[in-house]
């Protein structure tokens, strides 16, 4: 059985991780994380001569609906880092999407997967893949494509801790939606500053349910679960917008043997 993805092609590109893409740690952002790779992604299709306008024309617009990230260390300030992308898969509504990010020496950073649908821009629905909008890319068309892991589902305790976030005109893509990097800020806000500082990110799920628009005010929720495992914990993660659900997060975080400064 052939690998999927296997005929499609990988574009390749480098980075350098600048100090306003990192934290106070020195180490690079969930967001610069996902914006670095979907800057190649863009520059791929751009390479292929699939623009946003091209894309536009069509009346359509390329939307996330869910990521899987397992992240073995996160790049530092001053790192120089290649992307690696690949759209490997696509269906008649889904299209499954691949990213590498690693380090100068080849070694392996993150590896995210990712679910991605066309929106109707005048109805703001989910449509069909036109294929002239996936082919240059040598994707495999196949009847189903991989699932990804679905979050926890989030339940409201006690314990809870919620941050409201105004969506700001910078936070809008070309798409007329939130910029989907821009959800990991409010999520990881949200956690205190002392848990940030004695953890390292290990794996992510993300599953995008509704759109946030401009001028809405976000909740976001997150519980720190209780852990079996005593060198990690999982938190658990809700964007919403009054009580519709826009996003929900499970990630699972490596306890440091010493806290950072």
């Amino acid at each position: 059985m052939a690998t999927l993805g296997a005929t499609a092609s990988v574009f390749s590109e480098q980075h350098r991780i600048t100090y306003y893409e990192c934290d106070r740690t020195g180490r690079a952002t969930l967001t610069t994380l996902i914006n670095i790779a979907i800057l190649a992604s863009e520059d791929q299709s751009d390479a292929l001569g699939l623009t946003t306008d091209f894309v536009q024309s069509h009346g359509v617009g390329w939307v996330v609906t869910q990521y899987a990230m397992d992240i073995t260390r996160m790049p530092r300030q001053d790192e120089t880092v290649t992307i690696a992308v690949r759209g490997s898969a696509y269906n008649p509504y889904f299209a499954y999407r691949e990213f590498w990010i690693r380090d100068a020496d080849g070694q392996e950073l993150a590896y995210i997967t990712s679910i991605w649908v066309t929106m109707s821009q005048e109805l703001r629905k989910i449509v069909k893949i036109l294929p002239e909008l996936v082919e240059p890319y040598q994707t495999e068309a196949v009847k189903r494509i991989p699932r990804l892991p679905r979050p926890i589902n989030f339940e409201v305790t006690d314990e809870t801790i919620t941050k409201p976030y105004q969506v700001r005109f910078s936070d809008i893509d070309p798409n007329r939606h939130v910029n989907n990097a821009h959800y990991f800020d409010w999520l990881i806000d949200t956690l205190p500053a002392d848990f940030l500082l004695q953890h390292d990110l290990l794996h992510v799920d993300v599953r995008y349910e509704n759109e946030v628009q401009y001028g809405h005010t976000v909740s976001a929720h997150v519980n720190i679960l209780p852990s079996e495992q005593p060198d990690q914990v999982t938190t658990s993660h809700l964007i919403a917008v009054g009580d519709e659900k826009c996003c929900e997060v499970t990630i699972q975080w490596r306890k440091l043997s010493e806290p950072i400064e």
